[in-house]
């Protein structure tokens, strides 16, 4: 997977990204590019699973079942018969909050 940075015309950056060794370039904002990163890395594994599994010719088809696996992967969570990292964002934001306010408080004793 290689990362190349590029503007664009219109001054966004641009990223180039490889999976099952086709290059790509996508439009990433700064703040976004290790999250791009991750999910490439991510689709790259599942796409690689399927290829070596072999029950799936062309790199087009292998995307479109890696595509399908992770969408079901993401609807599993989302419908509760997983991980729901969504709430555990919003959980550990609550228990942030309540912590700096803790601190807050003890600051004003020294």
């Amino acid at each position: 997977m290689s990362a190349p940075e590029k503007r664009a015309a219109d001054g966004a950056k641009t990223i180039e990204v490889t999976l099952l060794g086709r290059s790509y370039r996508v439009a990433c904002s700064d703040d976004e590019r290790e999250a791009l990163l991750q999910a490439v890395a991510y689709l790259e594994g599942k796409m690689n699973e399927i290829k070596q599994a072999g029950k799936v010719a062309g790199t087009e088809r292998i995307a479109v079942m890696a595509a399908l696996n992770v969408a079901h992967e993401l609807l599993s969570m989302r419908l509760g018969e997983g991980f729901d990292l969504g709430e555990a964002k919003r959980r550990i934001s609550v228990i942030e909050a309540a912590l700096e306010a803790a601190l807050a408080k003890q600051e004003k004793l020294f």
